[in-house]
C-alpha cells in the first residue's frame, strides 16, 4: 500500500510537458506583424530623420514585429508625401500589418487629413503606431483615441467654414466682387469693334485686360458664319 502512494505521488511531482495540441488540434504558431516605418522630415530639419528611424526600428524589435517596409521622406509640409502614398499601396495590397510613425504630424498634413488616412488602414485592417504620441490602433484604448481624432477634425471643418463665411462677409462689406471673374465673353462685342477699327489684337486684350487666346477664339467665331454665308 505504501509503495502504491509512492508511486502516485511520484507521478504528480513530475510536470506534465505543455502539449502543442489544443483540443486534438495542433497549435498555430502567433503570426508576426509585418510593420511599415514612416519617417519623415521638413527641408531645414533633416538632422532628426537618422533619429526618428532608429527610435521606430527598436520599438519593431521590442514589439517582435518584422519590418517590411522601410520609408523615409523629406519635403515641406504643403507638399504631396509621394512615400507616404507608396506605403498606403502597401498596405492596400496587405504587404504590411501596422504602420509605425514617429510623430502624428510627420504623417497627416492635418487632423482631416490624418483622420482620412487612419480610417482607410482601419477599413483594411492595418494597425497604426506614433510613438511620440503613445497612440497604438491596434489595441482597444487607441481605437478610442481614433474617436476623439475624428471629433477634432469635425472641429477643425467647423472652423473653416466659419473662416470662410466670415471672409466673404468682410468681403462683402467692403465691396468687393464675389463670384468667378469676368470672362473675355462679356467683352465680345467690343472685342469685334474694336478689331473693325483696325485695332491689333495684343493691343485689344491689353486694353480690356483679357487673353490674347480669348481674343482670337471670339474674332474667329464672328468670322466663320461670314465665310459659311459667302460659300
Amino acid at each position: 500500500m505504501l509503495g502504491r502512494h509512492s508511486e502516485m505521488a511520484a507521478k504528480q511531482a513530475v510536470p506534465k510537458a505543455e502539449s502543442d495540441n489544443v483540443f486534438g488540434q495542433a497549435r498555430k504558431p502567433a503570426k508576426m506583424f509585418r510593420a511599415g516605418l514612416y519617417a519623415r522630415v521638413s527641408t531645414n530639419d533633416q538632422q532628426t530623420l537618422p533619429m526618428q528611424s532608429r527610435a521606430m526600428r527598436e520599438y519593431a524589435v521590442r514589439r517582435g514585429w518584422m519590418i517590411a517596409v522601410n520609408v523615409r521622406e523629406v519635403g515641406s509640409g504643403a507638399a504631396k508625401r509621394e512615400a507616404r502614398e507608396k506605403l498606403l499601396e502597401a498596405a492596400r495590397r496587405r504587404e504590411i500589418d501596422v504602420v509605425v510613425v514617429w510623430r502624428l504630424d510627420r504623417w497627416g498634413r492635418s487632423v482631416t487629413d490624418l483622420l482620412a488616412t487612419l480610417q482607410e488602414l482601419d477599413h483594411l485592417s492595418v494597425g497604426f503606431v506614433s510613438l511620440t504620441e503613445a497612440l497604438d490602433l491596434t489595441t482597444p484604448a487607441g481605437r478610442a483615441m481614433a474617436g476623439l481624432l475624428a471629433i477634432f477634425a469635425e472641429f477643425e471643418r467647423e472652423i473653416l467654414r466659419e473662416r470662410t463665411r466670415a471672409g466673404l462677409a468682410h468681403a462683402r462689406q467692403s465691396g468687393k466682387q464675389l463670384g468667378r471673374p469676368i470672362t473675355a465673353g462679356v467683352h465680345a462685342a467690343e472685342i469685334r469693334r474694336l478689331h473693325r477699327a483696325g485695332i491689333a489684337k495684343a493691343e485689344i486684350a491689353r486694353r480690356l485686360q483679357v487673353g490674347r487666346t480669348s481674343v482670337r477664339r471670339i474674332l474667329a467665331a464672328a468670322m466663320t458664319p461670314r465665310k459659311a454665308d459667302d460659300a
